[in-house]
């Protein structure tokens, strides 16, 4: 008698058994579904940061993730997109959206130093090293030397930005151009380096030949000034 009613109480329970079952399923489902959309709505948020779609930035993450990771830790998704372009259209469109943003970046950085400049200034102090807009500590005003390399280096952009803006006479070398006269004008095209100022010997173009290696200490980028004692490492 009481094996009947444990099997009738079975029979009882098991609809509810299985009710409950697929509450919790459908819960878990939920739950994966408002993480799953959490992450994507992360994904489109820090893309537009770049000017990117969500999808574009998920690329760059899985870009990341792989090969190009290793070779270059902490690369912008700009700078990695247009590495790893899947087309002559695509990496331009990469190049001219990482030259916006970093022209931005430039411009903002200058007007911040130059407050800096106006504030030492009416402080009537004077700073324990005080720079120009180039970055030039104990600025002399003799001609500029800038050591640069054409590929992955978003420092090297910056400094050249900042060297351009101080209207200064300079000559740019080239690390890894190899000697090569035809990549040497193509990276003078592609950073507007002004036909004008290279014509009036202002900025000449240069490869580099092993001067780096010589007056550079390793530091890349790096700026050299010409002053009474030789050349002088100014800023890097």
């Amino acid at each position: 008698m009481k094996l009947k009613y444990s099997v009738i109480s079975l029979m009882l329970l098991s609809p509810l058994s299985q009710a409950a079952q697929q509450t919790a399923i459908e819960n878990s489902q939920s739950t994966l579904s408002e993480i799953q959309q959490s992450q994507a709505n992360k994904t489109a948020q820090q893309g537009r940061q770049w000017g990117l779609s969500g999808e574009e930035y998920q690329r760059y993450q899985q870009l990341m993730d792989g090969p190009r990771g290793t070779q270059s830790p902490g690369l912008d998704p700009l700078t990695a997109l247009g590495i790893e372009a899947q087309s002559d259209a695509e990496r331009k469109k990469y190049a001219e959206q990482w030259v916006k943003q970093e022209f931005a970046r430039t411009e903002k950085e200058l007007k911040f130093q130059r407050e800096v400049d106006a504030a030492w200034q009416r402080l009537g102090v004077l700073p324990v090293n005080m720079g120009n807009a180039a970055g030039i500590a104990h600025d002399t005003g003799g001609r500029l030397a800038l050591f640069v390399k054409a590929k992955d280096c978003g420092q090297c952009d910056a400094r050249l930005a900042a060297v351009l803006a101080d209207n200064r006479p300079v000559d740019i070398y080239l690390v890894d151009s190899k000697g090569n006269d035809s990549l040497l004008r193509e990276w003078a095209r592609a950073h507007h380096i002004p036909v004008d100022k290279v014509r009036a010997r202002q900025i000449t173009l240069n490869h580099d030949g092993g001067r780096w290696m010589k007056f550079g200490n390793g530091l890349m980028p790096v700026v050299l000034q010409q002053g009474e004692n030789g050349w002088t490492l100014a800023a890097f």
